[in-house]
């Protein structure tokens, strides 16, 4: 039996004269190649999530806004879509209602970010000082309020803001300070005391899981050069974990900017202090359920989540600049 090999561009053919069959014989794949396909298909449910979540109501959201929705006859003539293009961002970037309330929350960002931040690196240092089996106590504990949903977590504090059977107001009338949380005045202070308190232990944990990575060798050599605990802290421990405090930096920002579920709360109990277009995410959430603008209230959505994002990178390259 006679073997007759033909050599081609893709590969070798192998044919068997007077053989029953042929076999053909291809390039194939490197073995890294094969391992990094296998590892790429493991990321396909999330890719399928981020398609079908965010990917998929995007483009929605960019085809309802480039539309009018109009009624006729007091609604009962029927109601006829029309292409604006463009009209509805126009009249979105010249809404001085939104921008008012971009304002409220930018102002109210730069107080309640700030607190957060400082409160939950102190947390972290004082655990990192701390011993084990105490500081293991004390982190779940100062976890706790972020596992409890948000929703919740406003409906709690209202009961504890509620000047009728709050604990808060009674306590405070002992020492002669009637105060009202409800109020105008008050308002943005009680928000932001259920905002730290709500993302003080995630903050914390991220920070104080930053800190378990430092090598401990360093510590031991300032502390034989004499170096004192907060010496320690300023000049190692807070270098260390600058990556994760822009970290959470960030991520409070873009969590302080889309405030909606607390304001949306306590406007249930106190609307002559809380406009519905106190927040951008109230005004857009007005617009699209209330007054039934839905086009209109698409392309708010677009440009606050344009303002969110150029914001977050902004910061984010003022902040790694300032680390480094």
């Amino acid at each position: 039996m006679t073997a007759i090999t033909d050599r081609t561009a893709s590969g070798t053919i192998s044919r068997n004269e007077g053989g029953p069959g042929v076999s053909l014989r291809g390039p194939r794949l490197r073995w890294r190649t094969v391992e990094a396909l296998k590892g790429a298909s493991l990321t396909f449910p999330f890719l399928a999530g981020f398609a079908l979540f965010v990917l998929v109501p995007v483009v929605m959201a960019l085809r309802e806004s480039v539309f009018a929705t109009k009624s006729s006859g007091l609604g009962f003539g029927g109601q006829t879509i029309s292409f604006v293009g463009l009209d509805n961002f126009v009249a979105g970037v010249q809404d001085p209602v939104f921008w008012n309330g971009m304002l409220r929350v930018f102002l109210y960002a730069l107080i309640a970010v700030p607190v957060t931040q400082f409160l939950s690196l102190g947390a972290a240092l004082l655990l990192d000082a701390a011993r084990r089996r105490t500081a293991a106590r004390f982190r779940v504990v100062l976890l706790l309020p972020y596992m409890v949903p948000g929703i919740i977590a406003t409906l709690i504090w209202i009961y504890q803001y509620s000047p009728a059977v709050g604990p808060l107001t009674q306590f405070f009338d002992l020492f002669g300070l009637h105060l009202n949380f409800y109020s105008a005045d008050l308002f943005w202070v009680s928000i932001g005391n259920l905002a730290l308190w709500g993302a003080f232990g995630f903050n914390m944990l991220i920070l104080y899981g930053a800190l378990q990575s430092v090598p401990h060798e360093i510590f031991e050599a300032a502390r034989l050069d004499g170096a004192s605990e907060l010496r320690l802290a300023l000049s190692i421990k807070v270098p260390f974990v600058r990556g994760s405090l822009v970290l959470t930096l960030l991520l409070s920002i873009i969590a302080t900017l889309q405030l909606f579920n607390e304001p949306l709360l306590f406007r249930a109990v106190a609307p002559e202090a809380i406009s519905k277009d106190l927040t951008p995410a109230m005004m857009i959430y007005n617009q699209a359920f209330q007054v039934g603008n839905l086009n209109y209230a698409t392309a708010l959505s677009i440009i606050f989540a344009l303002v969110v994002g150029v914001a977050s990178a902004v910061i984010y390259r003022v902040m790694n600049k300032e680390f480094q």
